[in-house]
């Protein structure tokens, strides 16, 4: 018996087995007060997905079925194992072929909006056209064609036509187009619409083969002439690279600065064109034959383009109306060139001209009417930052020329994911928050800038976009209580509350720079007029948040019962009317109730007997004053007024008793003990706020005198 262990003395419960009970209360509580909410408001969604409707049992499919499933399964999971090879005791993974195929092969129809494979196609196109319109005028003027090298211009040439001869039979047939509004994809429609073009017509007549006539005539660069008939194609990459480059600007300026350069290769072949006709070195105004005769051609080409000045006089009338010419265009066309230089980098800085002509009108205004330089400081502060970090002074302005589905799409990338991170507009129409984002407003708060001060009446809520804010509390409002980053909403009560009324319970400043966008009551109830059902649960989640906020801040943890306890409620706290009236808590304070009451009781009756013993005494005075002879007719008031003094002075000799006891030391208790004339009035009365419940209510009432 020594060797058994002794009995536990008190009751053991598994701890797992108890954390798991009190987890199934927890969850059916909850359950029930949620459906308890679902009965009082219906808006409101079950938190259990609601089972899809099926109106038949279907059998469960055969074994059969399954292996078929099974077998395609294997047989679509089979071709990535074999796309696996070994080599050099490695296991290496070779991608299919077939995906390789299909990136390659062309589609039957191309968008040449929005194909990148059919502007890189543009491009090479380009390429083949730039090396005829730059190198044909050299190899027909300059004599760098020689035998020798004529194979290796002949190769070029050839990869330049094959490039001609796809874009003309692949490539192009295959573009859609608009016909009424309507995008064409047929293949036949699209190849009739080519041909009947004036793009195709060109395109035909810039390969035809007028190559064979070197059989006859030599190998003349000339008879490729028509090759640079296929500008149409250049003019296309230049408007389809244009749409798709972010700094367009930086390659019209590229693009203009070519112009410039071809016009001057043109008049440098036309000069050597025009000395070899003289006869080189005849005269002082033509080409002497010396040096790299390309490099000086192209010098004399741009001085008298640029009419720089400076050349020798022209002796002959060829060289003089061959120069009057080269003057008169080249005022012509240095003039325009530098015209479309000046539209194209006045273009590309036409936003910042913008930015600089706003923000020196405001620092004007501002010199007028003597603004102090601290507020001149932010205001600039303000410009500089807004232009850095958005490029512009107000985005609204470039959305305004789009259409409003447009605005829409843009607004959904942009703003989309900030706004549906907001908890209070979860559940809502989706389409009723995408007409809120059209409504946002965003601006921009500099450091130290505060959002709202206490006390104001709040009409708006505000979202974080980018930046971070303070929220400022404490006894003298420097404290800060919370940071909100981007993402974080603040105010969204002051959308929900009566009228727009709710006051501002704590100030918020900017912490850094931070864009903030802001929706206002009034643009918040037009939406909501056209989402009956979004407004109801809106409004539900307002009382919910009122009740939220209303609540006093939350107590010292309360320590959770275990075991059998957690299986009832947790008891009510005593009334805070009670606690004061008494001074204690839980049985202490019943017994000093029931106390109260008993002393009642014994001072009731005590009263009552004394009422009647000065009844009696009153009845046996009077019998004795009217049996009375001894009295004069002079003395009756005296005599009336000495039955009266019992009375008076029935009473205050209990009132000067109390003070007596007053006098005494007063104990600890609340209540002094003895007999009153009070009274104690217990009322249970409903609160006023839905949620508290009744109050309990105490009185101490003095009673009336008899």
């Amino acid at each position: 018996s020594s060797a058994q262990k002794p009995a536990p003395s008190g009751f053991q419960t598994n701890e797992y087995a108890d954390g798991q009970l009190q987890e199934i209360i927890r969850k059916m509580r909850a359950r029930t007060t949620v459906y308890k909410e679902k009965l009082k408001d219906p808006v409101l969604s079950s938190p259990e997905g609601s089972p899809t409707a099926s109106p038949k049992k279907k059998p469960p499919p055969p074994p059969k079925e399954e292996k078929k499933e099974e077998k395609k399964e294997d047989a679509e999971a089979k071709p990535e194992e074999d796309h696996y090879c070994d080599m050099l005791c490695c296991k290496f993974k070779k991608p299919p072929l077939k995906k390789y195929l299909e990136y390659l092969q062309l589609p039957d129809n191309i968008d040449s909006y929005t194909d990148r494979r059919y502007v890189a196609w543009l491009m090479l196109v380009t390429v083949a056209y730039n090396w005829n319109c730059w190198f044909i005028p050299l190899r027909f003027v300059f004599p760098y064609q020689t035998p020798s090298n004529t194979i290796y211009w002949f190769t070029i040439d050839l990869i330049c036509d094959i490039c001609y001869l796809c874009d003309l039979l692949i490539f192009q047939p295959r573009v859609q187009f608009l016909k009424g509004g309507d995008i064409i994809t047929d293949r036949v429609e699209m190849k009739k619409f080519y041909h009947s073009s004036m793009k195709f017509r060109l395109d035909v007549l810039s390969v035809l083969p007028f190559e064979v006539l070197y059989f006859f005539f030599g190998f003349n660069p000339a008879f490729r002439a028509n090759r640079m008939l296929k500008h149409n194609t250049f003019f296309e990459f230049n408007d389809r690279l244009e749409a798709i480059l972010d700094k367009a600007y930086i390659y019209r300026v590229i693009r203009t600065t070519g112009y410039l350069l071809f016009i001057l290769h043109i008049n440098a072949c036309l000069y050597y064109w025009a000395s070899d006709y003289e006869g080189l070195g005849s005269t002082r105004w033509v080409y002497d034959g010396k040096g790299n005769m390309y490099l000086r051609c192209y010098y004399w080409a741009v001085r008298t383009l640029i009419t720089i000045g400076g050349l020798p006089e022209p002796q002959t009338l060829f060289e003089i109306v061959f120069q009057l010419l080269n003057f008169f265009l080249g005022v012509f066309v240095f003039s325009s060139l530098i015209g479309q230089m000046r539209d194209v980098i006045g273009a590309a800085t036409a936003g910042q001209n913008y930015y600089r002509s706003c923000m020196d009108n405001t620092v004007s205004y501002m010199n007028t009417y003597s603004i102090p330089k601290v507020v001149q400081n932010r205001v600039r502060t303000w410009y500089e930052y807004t232009w850095d970090s958005q490029g512009m002074l107000d985005e609204s302005e470039l959305l305004e020329q789009m259409p409003t589905k447009m605005q829409l799409a843009i607004a959904i990338d942009v703003n989309f994911a900030i706004v549906n991170k907001v908890d209070l507009f979860k559940g809502c129409d989706t389409q009723m928050i995408y007409d809120m984002l059209l409504r946002l407003k965003s601006i921009v708060y500099l450091p130290g800038d505060f959002v709202c001060k206490k006390g104001e009446i709040g009409r708006e809520m505000y979202i974080i976009k980018q930046g971070e804010v303070q929220v400022l509390g404490g006894p003298d409002g420097t404290k800060v209580l919370v940071t909100l980053r981007a993402g974080s909403v603040f105010g969204e009560i002051s959308l929900l509350a009566a009228g727009g009324g709710n006051r501002r319970t704590a100030n918020v400043v900017a912490h850094g720079f931070a864009n903030l966008f802001i929706l206002d009551k009034k643009t918040l109830n037009e939406i909501l007029v056209h989402y009956p059902d979004s407004e109801k649960l809106l409004m539900k989640k307002a009382k919910v948040l009122l009740k939220e906020k209303g609540k006093p801040p939350p107590g010292p943890p309360v320590q959770q019962p275990r075991g059998l306890a957690s299986l009832f409620g947790q008891k009510q706290e005593t009334p805070k009317l009670f606690k004061a009236m008494f001074g204690g808590r839980g049985r202490e304070g019943l017994a000093r109730l029931l106390q109260l009451k008993r002393e009642q009781d014994v001072q009731e009756k005590s009263n009552q007997t004394k009422i009647l013993t000065q009844n009696k005494d009153k009845i046996n005075f009077t019998k004795t004053l009217n049996n009375s002879t001894c009295r004069t007719e002079n003395k009756p008031e005296q005599e009336e007024k000495k039955p009266v003094e019992p009375e008076a002075s029935s009473a205050p000799p209990a009132q000067k008793e109390e003070p007596n006891a007053d006098a005494k030391p007063k104990p600890p208790a609340v209540m002094r003990r003895g007999t009153t004339n009070e009274s104690l009035i217990i009322s249970m009365s409903p609160s006023p706020r839905a949620e508290e419940g009744e109050i309990l209510k105490v009185e101490v009432k003095e009673k009336k005198q008899k």
